[in-house]
């Protein structure tokens, strides 16, 4: 079926995308955000200690006396930092998809 002679590509691409892109934008952003900081999988899998994620690695700055918190706040710092200016980018689709999402 078409809409004043349009393929469905176009349809899609010119009316569907458009409404959906705010949805699609915080899919993506939460779907950044879980792999990003997935722990479990990659204990799971990864055996070598070279290979490992960046949070598999916060956990090594625990020790049998306690935690080394000054290195292992400077590592989390530098770990949150693609997240945060991931959402930068997207901060305008993410908010503007929470706004309107429920006002009439």
């Amino acid at each position: 079926m078409s809409i004043d002679g349009a393929s469905e590509f176009r349809i899609y691409w010119q009316l569907v995308l458009p409404l959906a892109r705010s949805a699609l934008v915080t899919v993506a952003l939460f779907a950044f955000v879980w792999s990003w900081t997935d722990f479990l999988g990659p204990l799971i899998y990864l055996t070598d200690p070279d290979k490992w994620t960046i949070s598999l690695g916060l956990s090594q700055f625990t020790t049998s006396y306690g935690f080394q918190w000054a290195q292992l706040m400077a590592a989390s710092a530098i770990f949150i930092i693609p997240m945060v200016i991931f959402f930068f980018f997207m901060q305008k689709s993410f908010l503007e998809g929470i706004s309107t999402s429920g006002i009439k």
